[in-house]
């Protein structure tokens, strides 16, 4: 049975056209209060709000209602490709991102330094978010911790995050997160979910015993836990269901191997929204399709920071004109899920999403937020078809059927 990529495939046409996805991680909301407004209905986003009148406007869901997404699967949704079809682990993701050279047996485990007291019990679960320099110094030394018959690789990510590899024979992936999600409890331990990962389960309880004796006198970061373990899946490139040329303007690690996954280029990003603008504009003819990630509505969500989540929204705001300057065909505008300051989590609400180009069938929202956009007409829709409709506006679309 065709799935909609099957159907893309077939349909694709070629044209010049150029299309930006603007992602700003965690974008959607909630007000402090009822009847209150969210996040992005309190910031002041005048460039947006301009583009919803050339514009439609809608409510994407990552996976389906009710589900809240990792970012793994909400980007792969962005990036039209079915979530509950493609589960990777973050560990893969995270590999990718700082270029690891992750072979199709190898076991990849995404690491959060942590804090935890004499007990064991998790008091932070990012270690105060550590400096990178710092993270890195704390993978030195557990890069040489050694285990029978596997190669360990132990690599820092970006502040607290690291990544650890094991490479060996007859490893499995099927192991759940050791991380909580929560303090006052310890990490869990290490449980293959299936037989074929019995061995890698093993093997990652020995490693965290070496490491707690390693990391015992490093307060804050003192422990780490455990996510997304899992070995890399065979994935259709983006070119081969889209027929574009893609190129990934992202700045953290994980989002830049979500990118590397689906076969985009993965560009140099600098470090500021500044530098991601610059970058896009030094390679606009050089690719068709353009994914730019911000992570700091997002970041600033899960710190339960609504003030900062308001004032990094308005930055992406900000970054719309320079966009705008270089005359795409198609400007996209979401987020790969909600991230609400009074959750301090990602959750289940449905994504503002904004698409303009000339050929839109205009609706009345005249600013970007949720509570209009829950009146768009785009609707509500599973984030997986967005590319659909990006590429249809684009005109890259041949007709369906006689």
């Amino acid at each position: 049975m065709s799935n909609h990529q099957d159907v893309i495939r077939r349909l694709q046409r070629a044209n010049d056209s150029k299309i930006v996805l603007l992602v700003a991680d965690g974008l959607g909301g909630l007000p402090k209060e009822p009847g209150g407004k969210t996040e992005l209905e309190t910031a002041k986003t005048p460039n947006l709000d301009k583009l919803t009148k050339r514009g439609v406007c809608g409510l994407s869901h990552p996976v389906f209602p009710g589900i809240a997404p990792g970012s793994g699967p909400g980007h792969l949704g962005l990036f039209g490709y079915d979530p509950l079809k493609y589960e990777i682990g973050r560990g893969v993701l995270e590999a990718l991102g700082i270029d690891f050279d992750l072979g199709p047996n190898d076991v990849a485990i995404r690491g959060n330094f942590c804090t935890v007291d004499e007990s064991g019990v998790i008091t932070d679960r990012r270690a105060g978010r550590i400096a990178s320099d710092i993270g890195a110094k704390l993978c030195e030394k557990l890069d040489k911790i050694e285990l029978p018959g596997v190669e360990v690789f132990v690599k820092p990510v970006k502040e607290y995050r690291l990544v650890i590899v094991l490479r060996g024979a007859g490893l499995g992936g099927n192991i759940p997160d050791t991380d909580p999600q929560k303090t006052g409890v310890p990490p869990h331990d290490p449980k293959a979910a299936d037989s074929d990962s019995e061995k890698t389960a093993d093997l990652l309880r020995q490693f965290v015993a070496k490491a707690k004796e390693v990391l015992k006198d490093d307060a804050p970061a003192n422990m780490f836990t455990m996510r997304g373990i899992d070995k890399k899946p065979p994935v259709p490139t983006f070119e081969e269901v889209y027929g574009t040329r893609a190129a990934a303007i992202a700045v953290y690690p994980m989002y830049r191997g979500l990118a590397r996954l689906v076969g985009m280029d993965v560009l140099d990003a600098g470090q500021t929204l500044d530098d991601q603008m610059e970058r896009l504009k030094a390679s606009w003819d050089d690719h068709d399709f353009f994914f730019v990630h911000f992570k700091y509505t997002d970041s600033t969500g899960e710190d339960g920071n609504f003030d900062a989540k308001v004032e990094k929204t308005e930055q992406v705001d900000g970054c719309i004109p320079a966009i705008e300057a270089l005359g795409p065909d198609v400007i996209v505008v979401t987020g790969d899920h909600s991230t609400p300051s009074k959750m301090k989590s990602h959750s289940w609400h449905p994504v503002p999403t904004l698409l303009a180009a000339e050929n839109c069938r205009f609706d009345a929202v005249d600013t970007f937020g949720e509570a209009n956009c829950l009146a768009g007409g785009l609707g509500q829709f599973e984030a997986k078809y967005l590319m659909p409709m990006a590429m249809a506006h684009a005109g890259r679309l041949e007709k369906f059927g006689a």
